[in-house]
């Protein structure tokens, strides 16, 4: 298959080399050099534009970093520039409205479109093992999946256009509001005096286990490597958390929603990455409690 891929940031820059690596003719590019040779390295053809890239393939597949960026893109670079009948893939995490509304003006230039987000971060994009939240179409799913399978473990359709996008920010909210509490509940335990490999072995096998606990552990040395064992660096950024938060406390307006777990979580992590700590891992969040 001849796939377009559009944004090789520290996702897509993986995303594209494990279509490559599955034997597609990969059409990358992006704005920066840098990545564009590292994709050539790993088997992509590297564009100068996105408009080029996407002329004569099968499918565009996009990982761009907000919603105001995938629509100029789609609307000026991807609609008449692919052939008609390509199927469309963002798998950026982008607001609600914007998903939809890209897939109508696709769908009415005849281009079947799905918003496939995904969750796993870095280290699952380059292993090939993401899952990804499609929305979208029964037609536009079946096609995209095709694609899609050789980038992730699960591929789900969550419904039509936008709800991929839905999940994701639900699901992430989730994870905020969780990784806060499992912080808040290893600093309690310290300093009630409590080891925290203890509480760990307590926890995580009783009522309090949760995926931040026992897959990402915030506290270091403690459960399976995570960004913690590293100083906080790679894994999910705060910034990128917060992003998220906001896509979510937005949503929640739009529908009229009263979160107010998820407003505190966006609140606490808008006051770390003010500190300076956008860059950091968000389990890092646990440093607010020595």
């Amino acid at each position: 298959m001849k796939i377009a891929f559009i944004g090789l940031g520290n996702m897509g820059g993986g995303m594209a080399a494990n279509l490559a690596k599955a034997g597609h003719e990969v059409r990358a590019f992006d704005l920066s050099e840098a990545a564009l040779a590292a994709a050539k390295e790993k088997g992509c053809e590297a564009f100068t534009s996105a408009s080029e890239a996407c002329k004569g393939v099968d499918a565009v597949v996009s990982m761009l970093p907000n919603g105001g960026i995938v629509k100029a893109v789609y609307t000026g670079d991807v609609i008449g520039h692919a052939p008609e009948g390509a199927v469309l893939i963002d798998c950026s995490t982008i607001d609600v409205s914007t998903a939809r509304e890209v897939a109508e003006a696709a769908a009415a230039a005849g281009y079947p479109m799905v918003d496939a987000p995904v969750s796993g971060g870095i280290a699952a994009a380059d292993a090939g093992t993401l899952t990804f939240m499609v929305g979208g179409s029964d037609e536009g799913f079946k096609r995209a999946e095709e694609v899609l399978k050789h980038m992730g473990k699960a591929v789900i359709h969550a419904g039509d256009a936008g709800n991929g996008q839905a999940a994701k920010i639900c699901n992430n909210m989730l994870l905020a509001v969780q990784m806060i509490g499992t912080a808040e509940a290893f600093a309690m335990a310290q300093k009630l005096g409590l080891d925290p490999q203890t509480f760990y072995d307590i926890s995580s096998v009783s009522s309090g286990q949760c995926w931040s606990m026992t897959s990402y552990c915030p506290v270091p040395g403690v459960g399976p490597t995570s960004p913690s064992d590293n100083d906080y660096q790679g894994g999910f950024a705060t910034g990128l958390m917060l992003k998220d938060l906001k896509l979510a406390m937005e949503a929640a307006e739009t529908a009229g929603m009263n979160t107010r777990i998820g407003a505190k979580a966006k609140e606490l992590y808008e006051a770390f990455d003010a500190d300076g700590n956008g860059a950091r891992d968000f389990s890092a969040i646990i440093t607010e409690y020595d």
